[in-house]
């Protein structure tokens, strides 16, 4: 059979203490080496200037857009003020007592309704200003002055009707009434410039 042969073999020694506590010191300052890699100090710092950087960015963004917002409503008001004064404009123009339009749409529509202009010039009488240099028949000539410390206008234009080669120049006065705060017609009155010559009183307040 088999022989079995025991082979005596020595007890393993243990290492030391001191021995243990330098190789375990050795470590620890191996991984703290592995540990601290020498691009992590300089990654913390490139993180913190980023952020820096972004902080700094998001509040310059903040004051760009808020003076662009301020800018805007400064644009705005500047245009409500202007489209304000150009109402202004076109009311006073067109419905106040004062203005020339207004005189001027008053003395026409007294010119069309009575009953001695249109005998001579016809039906569709029609009014218009002097022709400008383009040939257009659109500036009403007016005059305003002061009398005995009130203001006066003056405004002279002219019409045309159905009768052919008929044409009529109209005169028109207005004085201001303190009282009423308006402006009185004192005289309206047609030269007809074709033959028969003649001048038709429309009205007159003097």
């Amino acid at each position: 059979g088999p022989c079995l042969r025991w082979r005596h073999q020595p007890p393993r020694r243990e290492p030391a203490p001191l021995l243990l506590a330098a190789r375990q010191s050795i470590g620890t300052r191996a991984g703290g080496l592995r540990a601290e890699k020498p691009g992590d100090n300089g990654k913390h710092v490139s993180v913190q200037r980023d952020r820096k950087e972004e902080t700094l960015l998001s509040a310059a963004q903040k004051v760009k857009e808020a003076g662009r917002d301020f800018t805007y409503f400064i644009v705005v008001l500047v245009g409500i003020g202007i489209t304000g004064g150009l109402f202004y404009v076109i009311f006073k123009e067109l419905f106040s007592s004062s203005s020339p339009s207004k005189i001027y749409g008053d003395a026409l529509e007294k010119c069309r309704s009575h009953p001695e202009i249109i005998g001579v010039f016809g039906e569709s009488i029609k009014g218009y200003g002097e022709a400008t240099r383009r040939g257009r028949r659109q500036l009403v000539s007016h005059i305003e002055y002061v009398k005995d410390g009130l203001k006066h206008m003056r405004l002279k234009f002219y019409i045309e009707g159905s009768e052919p080669g008929k044409r009529g120049t109209v005169h028109v006065e207005v004085k201001e009434n303190p009282e009423r705060g308006i402006f009185e017609v004192r005289y309206i009155f047609v030269d007809v410039d074709t033959y028969p010559r003649r001048t038709i009183v429309i009205e007159d307040n003097r």
